[in-house]
């Protein structure tokens, strides 16, 4: 590891979209912490390069974070942050290989499987969780919507150690992002999982914002269906919640009532959604458990299918 006397501790933010440059800013005001975002949408890349990060809405500050469009222009870093939609997990680590190759690197995306994905391409692997929201307003600037803290653990299979989780943790911390370490990171994940996965669909398919979704008195039955399927589920895998989903869904009501989710971000642009590692999923881990889902069956095929009406 780089850092102390030896230099800065290099971070690589995988993904500059709302997430990533969230946490690219916050991490940029750490005394002693150098990072480098990679992104493909080169005026957003410009502007942060040429006149740094900025973000609005509930903090106000402006970010100095080196800026690249290919991977493959980044130095050798200590830690990575992926914060791409899945989809895009296994192409923007491959291109950022050579810059991850003694990494200990983190997926601070939504859904389940991207460790996995991750896992084939770098050493050593965080399974991360935030609920942190916002969105990209104009190249280069970034409104910070809704609080949230961070969770990270060692992914099992081939799990980063502790001692770096920590270090990693404390740097967001520092930098204004307030984030656990945890021996064990499922339980956030899935507890996130389950939260979006109940609410995200019903958002993209009626156009609501996750508050009025919440509160609709038909829609909220569908959440709360959804919710307990997803927590039969975990119940099966030996899954452990951090706090009941539902109180997630209060949370948002009252926090978040107007936060447009990302999948209805994606539809209301005509983008592919992240449907297949949230409530696909989900339905996945339950027929591995042998737990009925036909719930989130239901809203994989419903967003599929509108998916497919946009090519007509």
């Amino acid at each position: 590891m780089t850092g102390g006397d030896a230099g800065p501790v290099r971070i690589a933010v995988i993904g500059c979209g709302a997430i990533g440059s969230l946490y690219a800013a916050h991490l940029a005001r750490v005394p002693g912490v150098e990072v480098w975002a990679v992104d493909r949408w080169a005026e957003h890349v410009d502007a942060i390069e040429s006149r740094g990060l900025r973000i609005s809405g509930l903090a106000d500050f402006v970010a100095q974070v080196h800026a690249r469009t290919d991977g493959r222009d980044l130095p050798a870093c200590d830690f990575g942050l992926v914060a791409t939609k899945a989809l895009h997990t296994r192409a923007a680590v491959e291109g950022a290989r050579a810059a991850l190759a003694n990494a200990a690197v983190v997926s601070v995306q939504n859904g389940l499987g991207n460790e996995e994905v991750i896992a084939e391409l770098v050493p050593r692997v965080i399974r991360g969780s935030i609920v942190t929201a916002g969105a990209v307003m104009a190249p280069g600037v970034v409104r910070y919507d809704a609080r949230g803290d961070s969770w990270f653990g060692p992914f099992e299979p081939q799990p980063a150690p502790m001692g770096e989780i920590a270090h990693l943790a404390r740097l967001l911390s520092e930098g204004g992002l307030r984030t656990h370490a945890l021996e064990d990171a499922r339980g956030p994940q899935w507890t996130k999982v389950i939260f979006n996965s109940a609410t995200s669909p019903l958002a993209a398919l009626t156009g609501l914002p996750v508050g009025r979704v919440c509160t609709d008195a038909g829609l909220r039955r569908q959440v709360d269906g959804l919710v307990t399927e997803g927590v039969a589920v975990c119940e099966r895998a030996g899954v452990i919640l951090v706090r009941p989903p539902r109180e997630a869904v209060d949370e948002a009501i009252a926090e978040a009532y107007d936060h447009e989710p990302s999948m209805l971000q994606d539809v209301l642009a005509r983008r592919a959604t992240e449907i297949d590692v949230l409530n696909g999923g989900i339905a996945a881990e339950g027929r591995r458990t042998g737990v009925p889902t036909p719930l989130h069956d239901c809203m994989v095929a419903l967003v599929k299918g509108l998916e497919k009406s946009w090519s007509g």
